[in-house]
Parts: C-alpha cells; sequence; structure tokens
C-alpha cells in the first residue's frame, strides 16, 4: 500500500507542477518579426533595453530597430493600445509569471500610472 501511495505521488505531483508552471496566456498585440528570436529575447531583452536607454538618453543616439517605441507598437494589445493596462497584456503577464518588477512605465507613460490607481483602489 505505501509503494501504490508513494508512486501515485511521484506521478501526480510534478503533473502540478508542471501545470502551474506553464507559460502564461499573453496578448502579443500585432506580433510578427522582432529584432531577435523570441528565445533571446526572452533572456536577454533586458540588456537591449539597457543600451538603448543608454544611446539615446545619454548619447543622444535614436535608433528606430531597438526602441522601446518599436516594441510598444508590435505588441501593445489590439484592444486597448497597452502593453501594461491588463494582466494578459505582453510586459504585465510575462513579468508577473517571471516574478519580476516592471518599473519602466511608471515614469514613462500616464496609462500605467491609471492602472495602477484603479488596481489599488478597493
Amino acid at each position: 500500500m505505501k509503494l501504490l501511495v508513494s508512486l501515485l505521488l511521484c506521478l501526480c505531483i510534478p503533473a502540478a507542477w508542471a501545470a502551474e508552471t506553464s507559460a502564461p496566456k499573453l496578448d502579443i498585440g500585432m506580433g510578427g518579426k522582432c529584432v531577435k528570436d523570441a528565445q533571446w529575447m526572452r533572456k536577454n531583452h533586458m540588456h537591449l533595453l539597457k543600451h538603448q536607454r543608454d544611446e539615446t538618453v545619454r548619447k543622444g543616439i535614436r535608433s528606430d530597430q531597438d526602441s522601446l517605441k518599436n516594441c510598444v507598437e508590435c505588441h501593445a494589445s489590439t484592444k486597448d493600445g497597452s502593453v501594461i493596462a491588463r494582466d494578459d497584456s505582453f510586459c504585465v503577464g510575462c513579468h508577473r509569471y517571471a516574478a519580476v518588477h516592471i518599473d519602466c512605465f511608471e515614469c514613462h507613460a500616464s496609462k500605467r500610472k491609471a492602472a495602477l490607481v484603479k488596481k489599488e483602489a478597493p
């Protein structure tokens, strides 16, 4: 009996963990061809954004290919035009899944501030 219970636990627990860690359903907007492949972007997009920020803000160099504006235009929801307004929005949904705090839009978008106020209201 103990062997049967142990076997069932070994089979059921990994399935439960897999269900909890499955990728979130995201509203990816228009999507399309990205500047890099999806696997690279999942792992490195933050470095690309930091580099672009440094080039733009500190050196005044503006590049359309790697700009945050282009990312948002491609990945903004076709429903509301935002990457951050809802729980399934592209940036918010992925960062929540990865348990990473996203703070880019707290300074750079009034829509984000409005969304934060709306979520914090009782």
